[in-house]
């Protein structure tokens, strides 16, 4: 059962996690380590958020993750991330991954490409013809977001995209969202980013936090060492729930806190 967390007070998920002997935090970006914006590309982590991710990078051991639906070279920007960051990045869904000391790592260029330039022409137009409605290209799909959008626009345009792709692009992979819906080449979903972080640190626990429902595909994929926090309203299978972004960063400081007083 979910319970509610707030921030200024205990928990024994949050000790259990921040205890555990090789962590791995990964965050959803859009709406857990940066809020809503009307304009995609300047979506930013909430500063607070950005010293908590720093302190938890600091500590041995740790290693933080944003793990996002945004295409690899966006998810960059947004995340203002360097080739020097030890912040690791999963993007696309978990189909692209950028590693400390290893740089980008992705799936090789499939036959799908010019189909997915072709949807990419077919979605456009239908996009141009509604108030408030972004299109964004994507590496393996196309994301169609609607934040600054009325509801009946938003209903209008997604019910149009989605009888485009049925007719002719029925074998992408559907992923609706807050204010967005996404269609992908690939199969890959965050469940499998987790599966990945995991291997690849050899992780013992893994704090996840997001949002929305794609997010729920890693969280149903968390094991009895980890912890799932779901940030806002919604349906989830994650043990806390936040109200907000702004109450990621207390949460992740708990967690450095505790982590970093073992390991003084």
């Amino acid at each position: 059962m979910t319970r509610t967390w707030t921030p200024g007070t205990s928990d024994a998920a949050l000790t259990a996690i921040a205890r555990t002997p090789r962590l791995v935090v990964a965050l959803d970006f859009d709406g857990t380590a940066s809020p809503f914006v009307l304009e995609p590309m300047s979506a930013r982590a909430l500063p607070e958020i950005v010293a908590q991710v720093e302190r938890l990078s600091a500590l041995p051991d740790t290693v933080v993750a944003y793990v996002s639906g945004r295409s690899m070279d966006d998810l960059r920007v947004i995340t203002e991330h360097h080739d020097d960051s030890p912040v690791v990045l999963a993007g696309s869904h978990g189909a692209q991954y950028w590693y400390p000391g290893i740089g980008l790592t992705e799936p090789v260029a499939e036959a799908r490409d010019a189909e997915r330039d072709d949807l990419w022409a077919a979605v456009r137009p239908i996009v141009a013809k509604y108030d408030g409605v972004e299109f964004e290209p994507k590496t393996y799909g196309v994301g169609v977001h609607t934040r600054g959008a009325a509801p009946e626009v938003e209903e209008a345009v997604f019910a149009e995209v989605d009888a485009l792709v049925a007719e002719r692009f029925p074998q992408w992979r559907r992923r609706p969202g807050h204010h967005v819906l996404e269609f992908s080449s690939r199969a890959e979903g965050k469940d499998a980013a987790m599966v990945a972080l995991r291997a690849q640190f050899d992780a013992t626990g893994i704090l996840f936090a997001g949002d929305d429902v794609t997010d729920e595909d890693a969280m149903g994929v968390l094991g009895e060492g980890d912890l799932g926090v779901r940030v806002g309203e919604g349906a989830t299978s994650a043990i806390l729930r936040v109200g907000s972004p702004q109450e990621i960063a207390p949460l992740l400081s708990v967690v450095a806190d505790i982590r970093g007083a073992a390991r003084e």
